[in-house]
């Protein structure tokens, strides 16, 4: 590589004038034909010792030496021999090397750097190719430029095109290429169905929600794209086509304002706009016409709706024009899984984006699915009036809002849409897609200025690593979530039982308490608003009252003033010197003033009063004393109690939000002070709030309790809201309302869920440890099969198989683990898949065949057991795991 920096003297270079477009088109235009050959001199350097050709095979005319970069060897150029009708980056490929270019390459890149560069990305995906290129140049002892990271970009791009051609073959040989498997069979704890099982409340429990961090900025005045490939070797991501087919179902309930760049047309110069300008303007005026997921509904919006509208508000404004790609809408399993991701086009979080998800669940996972979103509880509206109605009728597709963020939702939507109190749930949270944007937030960095084709390539990059991972970790969670439920119902439901024989009730009764509790909510309305006339007239008859009191005592205190006598009327002597008139001026004239002013509004509210009467038909004015006055200052004092309530209310909930975004990952310092600053300001203001809530409770009609700051600033106060707003003895007088009594239902809901917790997770651990067991046997017969061909993808197909045979043996562990518990009482034997075998080796192995290739894993596992710690127990679960397997097996 010095050698690259210092030959530049006595060379002539000749200035490139093509386009960036023009480049990237003809390198893609070259590389394209040129990849089957990669393809298969990658296989031969990879796992073959015969890649480079013997010298008598070999053609010195075509002979060449080139510039390298290996982070291993050091090296800094390369003699490359090749036959005659071999190409210099096919040559390359075989001697372990890319070159930066398809056609006359002048630097190339070690495998082993690029493949190096790729794990970096794997594991850390804000590290850029940038600091790599810099990194390298700091291990060469070179100044860095940014040529060095132009052709590290080149080559690491067609490496990643080698990797998943390869990749596509593996999984052609292994039969999972078919359009979806990846969706309906990654997760074998939510995909592989056994006989015999007890079927679960909810054949697949997944969650969607929008990310807005992995924006990209679009191209900004006459400037066109240079990179227009697209990329569509991914099958995490819907097509725009597909999105786009759902735009029309759901319109925006009221237009927003036009959030796009501003156009040339109002430039200074008055050049006309470009064509990519007029189409941000029409695709800014379509997103404004298209709705949300909650405008669906024919009803009012609800206040969760509002709440949720109120939260994503700030998230639309000026942003919406300088990026084309606005962040992803996600679809993942209860474990972690992604299923599917849809680009947000220059908008928001629209309602297309969840109901194209929602419709390829429905094309692909079939019935019965529960569906997590945030909003859960107004979107299920918006399927229900769009075109997947009646689809999501005949599956009994149903909707949940997520746990945490059902906190924020009124509680009459919690007791029905909150995970808490969904029998079948579980422990489910719905949150996971909280924790997959917490890791995808490192992409945005290195994103948010790339062009649409790397953009793609690198979040399903990303997003295989991820799958990869929660995979490996499938065991560990159910082990975990296993020993939560355990623990909960071993150590509440003592206390349960001892709570209910004090409160003398049944578990019968905190039942029907729960299905009374959840009709009261179904059937609670809103107050009429007939009222506000007799409120209105009580109010004007009080300001009339009052102001009638004033001008009585405005009166008497100017006739107080009076001479004993009248005097003739004469004119004061002029003064002389400074004169200050509000001081001059007598106290007599003031209250004249005064008196003259209530005079006239005494006139016009007798005006008011009198016309209210007419339209009211109320012959005899109220008086303080009628009973029909009373109860509306009773009436009215609620108002304000209830005003009180939902400020409180709202400032409580955006506290909860700005907590939530206070602990994000990957948030920025400025942003992080700043909503620490506002939270502060909240608390502030929520001290406020309480005090004017107090302050109208004492005026209710029985006083309501006053409340006190550290019960409001927790979360769970959330949930009593609604309780508060019913300000009538019709709620008091149930039981389920005191205060004790919902606790115990509380208690005992928790310990219901944690059961069913117990029961989906043992459930699913059988599936994963069937699987395992299957997905051993067709590794055995594929490999088997492809060394008896002498097949070059046998290496390839052992590097995949090695990685899940990893991961396989980490879930085995825990699932031993799962069966050593006290109290766990599932089935410890794998079962049989109650469907077609998801390849054909499956109807052809043999157990023997399994255990074969499993103790292949043992005698790994040992390997790597030897050079850790002696005290290492997870490895030796590991081994142990996979010993009882192989006894299950052979028996």
């Amino acid at each position: 590589m010095t050698t690259t920096i210092g030959s530049t003297s006595g060379v002539r270079h000749v200035k490139d004038k093509r386009t960036w477009k023009q480049r990237v088109q003809n390198a893609q235009k070259n590389w394209d034909p040129l990849l089957p050959q990669l393809v298969d001199a990658y296989l031969a350097w990879r796992y073959s010792s015969t890649a480079v050709p013997p010298p008598d095979q070999t053609d010195d005319n075509y002979a060449f030496t080139i510039d390298t970069i290996d982070i291993y060897a050091m090296t800094s150029s390369l003699s490359v021999s090749r036959t005659a009708n071999q190409s210099a980056s096919e040559a390359l490929v075989r001697h372990g090397f890319v070159g930066n270019s398809p056609v006359n390459p002048s630097v190339a890149i070690s495998l082993k750097t690029l493949e190096l560069l790729r794990c970096l990305k794997l594991v850390k995906p804000s590290f850029s190719v940038e600091a790599f290129a810099k990194l390298v140049c700091l291990m060469y002892s070179i100044p860095y430029r940014p040529s060095y990271r132009t052709a590290i970009s080149d080559a690491f791009a067609v490496y990643l095109r080698i990797q998943r051609l390869v990749q596509s073959q593996v999984l052609r040989t292994l039969a999972r290429d078919t359009a979806n498997w990846r969706a309906r069979n990654a997760c074998p704890a939510c995909s592989y169905k056994l006989e015999g099982e007890d079927p679960p409340t909810f054949s697949r429990i997944i969650c969607i929600d929008g990310n807005n961090s992995l924006k990209r900025l679009a191209t900004t005045g006459r400037r066109t794209p240079g990179d227009i490939r697209v990329f569509e070797e991914s099958d995490y991501f819907l097509s725009r086509e597909y999105v786009d087919r759902f735009g029309a179902e759901v319109k925006a309930r009221q237009v927003q304002p036009k959030l796009h760049m501003k156009s040339r047309a109002s430039s200074p110069d008055g050049a006309a706009p470009s064509d990519q300008e007029s189409d941000e303007e029409e695709d800014s005026q379509r997103n404004n016409t298209e709705g949300d997921p909650t405008d669906g509904s024919t009803a009012a919006p609800s206040p969760c709706a509002k709440t949720w509208k109120a939260a994503a508000a700030d998230e639309k404004k000026h942003t919406w024009g300088i990026f084309d790609e606005t962040g992803i809408f996600a679809c993942a399993c209860r474990h972690g899984l992604i299923l599917w991701l849809v680009d947000m086009v220059r908008s928001g979080e629209l309602a297309k984006y969840a109901l194209a998800i929602v419709a390829k669940a429905h094309e692909v996972l079939g019935a019965n699915i529960m569906i997590g979103y945030d909003i859960g509880c107004a979107f299920k509206e918006t399927v229900r009036n769009s075109s997947l109605g009646p689809q999501m009728h005949a599956l009994g597709t149903r909707f949940c809002v997520n746990a945490f963020h059902g906190y924020s939702h009124a509680y009459d939507c919690q007791v029905m849409n909150h995970p808490n109190t969904i029998q079948g749930m579980g422990l489910e949270d719905g949150e996971v897609l909280e924790r997959v944007f917490s890791a995808s937030n490192q992409l945005a960095p290195v994103i948010r200025y790339s062009t649409p084709y790397l953009r793609r390539v690198l979040i399903d990059l990303h997003f295989q690593q991820w799958d990869h991972e929660k995979y490996s970790n499938i065991g560990l969670m159910l082990y975990n979530n296993i020993v939560q439920a355990l623990d909960i119902v071993n150590s509440q439901t003592s206390s349960l039982e001892q709570t209910l024989s004090a409160l003398e009730l049944t578990r019968e009764d905190l039942v029907r308490f729960e299905e009374e509790e959840r009709k009261f909510f179904a059937e609670l309305r809103d107050e009429s608003d007939s009222n506000l006339h007799a409120v209105a007239y009580v109010e004007a008859l009080q300001e009339l009252r009052t102001a009638s009191e004033e001008l009585s005592d405005a009166s008497r205190r100017f006739n107080q003033r009076a001479p004993d006598q009248p005097t003739a009327l004469r004119w004061e002597a002029p003064r002389s010197g400074a004169t200050d008139y509000d001081a001059d001026l007598s106290q007599t004239r003031k209250l004249e003033t005064r008196r003259r002013y209530l005079r006239e509004r005494v006139k016009q509210l007798t005006e008011e009063v009198n016309a209210m009467e007419v339209a009211l038909n109320i012959t005899s004015r109220w008086q303080p004393g009628d009973t029909a006055y009373r109860e509306t200052l009773q009436y009215i004092a609620t108002q304000k109690y209830q005003r009180a309530l939902g400020k409180l209310q709202r400032l409580v909930i955006q506290r909860l939000f700005e907590l939530n975004k206070l602990n994000l990952a990957q948030t920025g310092y400025r942003m992080r002070t700043y909503i620490a600053k506002n939270l502060q300001r909240r608390c502030r203001a929520i001290r406020k709030a309480v005090k004017q809530y107090n302050a109208a409770a004492r005026e209710l009609d029985p006083p309501r309790d006053p409340l006190d700051w550290s019960k409001v600033s927790h979360y769970a106060f959330l949930e009593e809201f609604t309780l508060l707003q019913d300000t009538g003895n019709d709620l008091r007088a149930k039981p389920w309302s005191q205060p004790a009594v919902r606790e115990t239902m509380r208690m005992a809901r928790r310990i219901t869920r944690a059961q069913e917790e117990i029961s989906n997770a043992s459930r699913e651990a059988r599936r994963v440890h069937t699987f395992i067991r299957d997905e051993e046997k067709i590794f055995a017969a594929v490999l088997a099969d492809l060394k008896t061909q002498g097949s070059y993808l046998y290496g390839a197909v052992q590097d995949y198989v090695r990685h899940r045979r990893a991961a396989n043996a980490k879930n085995l562990a825990y699932i031993l683990r799962i069966h050593a518990l006290d109290g766990f009482d599932g089935q410890m034997s794998p079962g049989s898949y109650a469907r077609d075998p998801i390849h054909p080796a499956l109807a052809l192995s043999s157990p023997h065949t399994s255990s074969m290739q499993l103790s292949q894993v043992v005698a790994r596992t040992e390997e790597g057991e030897a050079s850790l710690d002696d005290g290492d127990d997870l490895v030796h679960e590991e081994v142990t795991a996979i010993m009882e397997f192989l006894a299950g097996l052979r028996t």
